[in-house]
C-alpha cells in the first residue's frame, strides 16, 4: 500500500532531498511548523520507510565527467533484453528507463569526452534492433535531487 503524503511531508522531503543534513530547526522554520512537529514527522517517514536512508552527493564540479547525455532509444521489442545486457558493461551509462510515448527507453550517459560518447553512440546506434537514437548533450542542472 503506497503511504499516504499530506503537504507537510513532502515539504519536509523535499527540504531533505535537497539537503539531507539541514538542521531540523531550519526545517521548522521553512516549513512553518514546532521542531518537535518536524522530527516526529521524519521519524515516521523513516518507520514507514518513506524515507529509506540517506546517502552522500557528490560534488559534481570535482566528479562528473566532462559530458552527460540524455539519449532516446526507439528499438524493435525482440531486441530489448539484449540491449540490456549490451549497455550494462559500459561504466558510462548511468541509467536506462523504460518510458511511455515515441521513443521506448530514456538512456542517461556520463562521459569524459565528446569523443567517448560519440564512439559509444556509435556503438549504440549499430546494434541490431536499434531503429533511432536522439541525442541532447546536458548542459546543466537547475534542479537536482539526485544522489549524483
Amino acid at each position: 500500500m503506497k503511504p499516504v503524503l499530506d503537504e507537510i511531508d513532502n515539504k519536509i522531503l523535499a527540504l531533505l532531498m535537497d539537503d539531507a543534513r539541514l538542521p531540523v530547526t531550519t526545517i521548522a522554520k521553512l516549513v512553518g511548523i514546532a521542531r518537535t512537529t518536524v522530527i516526529a514527522r521524519i521519524a515516521a517517514l523513516e518507520k514507514r520507510q518513506v524515507i529509506a536512508g540517506y546517502g552522500l552527493k557528490l560534488n559534481a564540479s570535482m566528479y562528473q565527467p566532462a559530458v552527460r547525455a540524455y539519449v532516446g532509444l526507439s528499438i524493435d521489442a525482440k531486441f530489448a533484453n539484449s540491449l540490456i545486457k549490451f549497455l550494462q558493461q559500459f561504466p558510462e551509462v548511468e541509467s536506462l528507463s523504460a518510458v511511455s510515448g515515441a521513443i521506448d527507453y530514456m538512456l542517461t550517459l556520463h562521459c569524459a569526452s565528446t569523443e567517448v560518447l560519440d564512439k559509444l553512440l556509435d556503438q549504440i546506434g549499430s546494434l541490431e534492433g536499434v531503429r533511432q537514437t536522439s541525442t541532447s548533450i546536458i548542459l546543466s542542472k537547475r534542479i537536482d535531487r539526485s544522489s549524483i
